[in-house]
């Protein structure tokens, strides 16, 4: 499966952009997609992930009430809505997909698939 993520950009903060996730190659069926994000010198960031089947879905509680992750069947894509958004909010932002136990689904070593970042920057 190779994952492209889009829709990254310049914002102010209180603005909203929509990320976008989508395979090619395959299809997230059985999996669970995630999107994660990091800082230059930073670890990388759990931000929210779903499992495709079912739709059960995890936030980060920094991002919780913020965003909202779901999924677009028709496309086969995963899109990841930020309101709302603050200049920490600002990071190179990653889709993956693994298939990690509930529990694990905050944990970047559980997903074996990413993609290959797009940049997310809220100015003050």
């Amino acid at each position: 499966v190779q994952l492209q993520a889009s829709g990254g950009g310049l914002v102010q903060a209180g603005g909203s952009l929509r990320l976008s996730c989508a395979a090619s190659g395959g299809t997230f069926g059985g999996y669970t997609i995630g999107w994660f994000r990091q800082v230059p010198g930073n670890e990388r960031e759990f931000v929210a992930a779903i499992r495709w089947s079912g739709g059960n879905t995890r936030y980060a509680d920094s991002v919780k009430g913020r965003f909202t992750i779901s999924k677009d069947s028709a496309k086969n894509a995963v899109p990841l809505q930020m309101n709302s958004l603050k200049p920490e909010d600002t990071a190179v932002y990653y889709c993956a997909v693994g298939r990690p136990i509930w529990s694990s689904m905050d944990n970047s070593d559980s997903y074996y698939y990413w993609g290959q970042g797009t940049q997310v920057t809220v100015s003050s």
